[in-house]
């Protein structure tokens, strides 16, 4: 019997999705519309992600896991950036020269967030927290976007 994806797995599977996105826009041909599209979709996922995060992700963290106050701020910071970056992005036209110097910086920022979240808050949420409490999480927060309709990726 194969166990159901927690929510650890949920993240980790959106973080390739982010990945994968990124690639492609670092990829596509500047001022092209496919990388508008791209960011887009990227800019969707993300913000949905960051949020499912921080309301079934964190609390737990910052609750359960040794110093995970500190773990949980870093993230957040980081999502702000994140945040902060992509609405920059927003305002920018496909020909504008500060778009190539925004992405890099969007792109260096994720990859370091990400590989943050997946070398320090995973596995110390999985560390402190049961297996049943995370699949727990994990079918709450696939619920909630099954009802909302996930993001595309």
């Amino acid at each position: 019997m194969s166990r159901r994806p927690d929510i650890l797995d949920e993240f980790t599977a959106d973080h390739r999705a982010v990945t994968e996105l990124l690639d492609r826009i670092e990829a596509a041909p500047a001022g092209g519309t496919d990388r508008g599209e791209l960011v887009t979709r990227l800019t969707d996922l993300l913000f949905a992600h960051c949020a499912a995060e921080e309301e079934h992700l964190f609390p737990v963290v910052q609750h359960d896991v040794p110093d995970g106050g500190a773990l949980v701020f870093g993230s957040i910071h980081d999502h702000l950036a994140i945040g902060q970056y992509l609405a920059d992005l927003q305002a920018l036209g496909p020909a504008d020269p500060a778009l190539e110097t925004l992405l890099r910086g969007l792109a260096d920022t994720l990859r370091r967030h990400l590989r943050s979240e997946e070398e320090g808050i995973f596995p110390a949420a999985r560390k402190a927290l049961p297996a049943a409490a995370r699949t727990a999480l994990g079918d709450r927060l696939r619920a909630e976007r099954a009802e909302l309709g996930a993001p595309p990726e």
